[in-house]
């Protein structure tokens, strides 16, 4: 290595992993961290990235993200990808339904008919990422029939898929007719089939022998649109009523509901949970853990922070404070595994001047989070003591990767792992105006409100992205897109996590015999009597 030239080394920073902070150099070659070592021991190289005393980070694994959610996949990644890289993401998860992936031509309001097989979508989603995209990303279906279901061996094998999203808010859709509109925000999203617990069953089934991740948004709104009826007829129009309409049960429930139908499919089939927000949620994802369920839990930026006369209309809402502040105790503890932006723009014109109601039944949904990941967790979470940055690393970059099934290549600065870095300067004061803004909006629920800690530069595998220049007022990007598509192969059988958290790891005894044994279940209804290659 000391005679050999390195392509890149970052320099006068101090590195920052889950488990510890290093006053360490990275050296870089071939797009890979090849050297973790004090900086008067790496080799030249060709370029040097002085980090001027801030923390270096790994690159980070944004877990959620909906670009192509209200208009074409490629208008949004265009811009979008921009802004996540400005962010500090080298990655991004991209969760989207067939519809929403770059086939054409682009529907806004979509039918039952228009729902066909992700094999339709999958070319067009991958050439979107790999001709405009700023990030690497990899690919979360949202799946709504059986037939997807079935397809999943096949999303597997040839797409490089592993992970699967439910959206349990169509459920109410599954006998609506296409001129039936009132389960919003779905048929505009890209949904339109809706689902019932069969399909649910039947995804989870074929995930558990392939050894992915089931994803689901749980939120009850079959007993929400009751909830919304009497909050309109009593006049209530104000933000809060939005958090009124989904009250913290509504997320337990299905927490609960859903673990349950997790724990009772023949296999060891992993829950993903996005946007727990409420405490109740929290008691439901420790008794599932107790139980043996593996359950992962993850939150986002805009929960962490904002309360619902600060912020917007969302899915799921916005909290009150003592949903927020219990929120970070869950985080901190381990309760709470990842962090992801679920990041949406609006359909044009996305300003915030057409977007904007008094009226939260009128108010447009789809306002810019990405920007929001790293600002809130160091000024809301690190500035405040509420959790560490070896905490926010697990949190925004190691956990997210393995989760996603990317451990090995992304979420670490180790040597092996692509040279993903993002340099944050945590003491950094920005009073968050447009200039520090790069969504195709223009606007964010942040403006005008200051924040302790943003990200300075990215670098994705060994090439700057993104940077703060001294001539510049904000984040910009560098360079043209060359962001890469990445397949994924089944993680197996699940292991513990590696964090320090004891509240994290549950015994996993549940079962007799194997985990595709189950007591109950007639031998007929078996599909699978084993995981795939076992």
């Amino acid at each position: 290595m000391a005679e050999e030239k390195l392509d890149l080394k970052v320099v006068n920073g101090t590195v920052v992993l889950g488990d510890g902070r290093y006053r360490f150099g990275i050296g870089v070659k071939d797009g890979k961290i090849v050297a973790l070592a004090p900086d008067d021991l790496l080799p030249d190289a060709k370029e040097v990235v002085d980090a001027r005393g801030n923390h270096v980070i790994p690159g980070v694994v944004d877990s959620e993200a909906h670009p192509g959610c209200y208009v074409p996949f490629e208008y949004d990644m265009r811009t979008e990808s921009r802004a996540a890289a400005c962010a500090g993401i080298t990655t991004w998860g991209i969760q989207a339904p067939m519809t929403r992936m770059g086939t054409t031509p682009f529907k806004e309001v979509i039918g039952k008919s228009d729902v066909r097989s992700f094999h339709e979508s999958f070319p067009s989603a991958k050439k979107v990422i790999e001709d405009v995209s700023h990030t690497d990303a990899y690919l979360c279906y949202m799946l709504e029939t059986d037939q997807h279901a079935d397809e999943i061996p096949e999303y597997v094998e040839q797409h490089g898929v592993t992970d699967y999203k439910l959206y349990l808010q169509t459920r109410g859709m599954k006998s609506m007719s296409d001129e039936i509109d009132n389960n919003w925000p779905s048929r505009r999203a890209g949904l339109g089939t809706g689902i019932d617990d069969g399909t649910v069953f039947r995804v989870m089934e074929e995930v558990a022998h392939y050894g992915g991740m089931v994803h689901i948004h749980p939120e009850n709104w079959e007993i929400g649109r009751v909830f919304e009826e009497r909050l309109r007829k009593a006049g209530r129009t104000d933000f809060g009523a939005w958090t009124d309409r989904s009250p913290d049960f509504l997320e337990a429930q299905h927490i609960r509901a859903y673990s349950y139908l997790a724990q009772q499919t023949p296999g060891r089939v992993s829950l993903y949970l996005q946007h727990c927000t409420t405490q109740l949620s929290f008691d439901e994802v420790l008794k599932a853990r107790g139980e043996g369920v593996d359950v992962y839990a993850q939150t986002g930026p805009a929960w962490l922070w904002a309360e619902p006369e600060q912020g917007w209309r969302i899915n799921v809402p916005l909290r009150r404070r003592d949903n927020i502040e219990a929120l970070w105790v869950a985080l901190a503890d381990g309760i709470v595994d990842v962090v992801g932006s679920d990041h949406v723009v609006g359909w044009e014109p996305a300003t915030y001047e057409e977007m904007y109601n008094a009226n939260i039944w009128d108010c447009r949904t789809g306002f810019s989070r990405v920007e929001m990941l790293l600002p809130v967790l160091l000024s809301e979470g690190v500035a405040k003591g509420r959790i560490s940055l070896e905490r926010m690393v697990q949190v925004v970059c190691e956990n997210p990767a393995k989760t996603a099934g990317l451990w090995g290549r992304k979420g670490s600065l180790l040597p092996g792992f692509d040279a993903d870095i993002t340099i944050v300067d945590a003491g950094r004061e920005v009073t968050v105006g447009k200039e520090h803004l790069n969504t195709r909006s223009g606007w964010s629920i942040m403006e005008g409100h200051t924040f302790t800690g943003w990200p300075v530069k990215t670098i994705l595998r060994g090439k700057v992205t993104a940077e703060w220049a001294d001539d510049s007022p904000g984040m910009r990007p560098v360079g043209d897109p060359r962001g890469e598509y990445l397949a994924r192969t089944p993680m197996g059988r699940k292991q513990a996590f590696a964090v320090t958290e004891p509240t994290r790891v549950a015994p996993s005894n549940r079962w007799l015999g194997t985990d595709f044994t189950r007591p109950g279940f007639a031998k007929e209804t078996y599909k699978y009597t084993a995981m795939k290659g076992e």
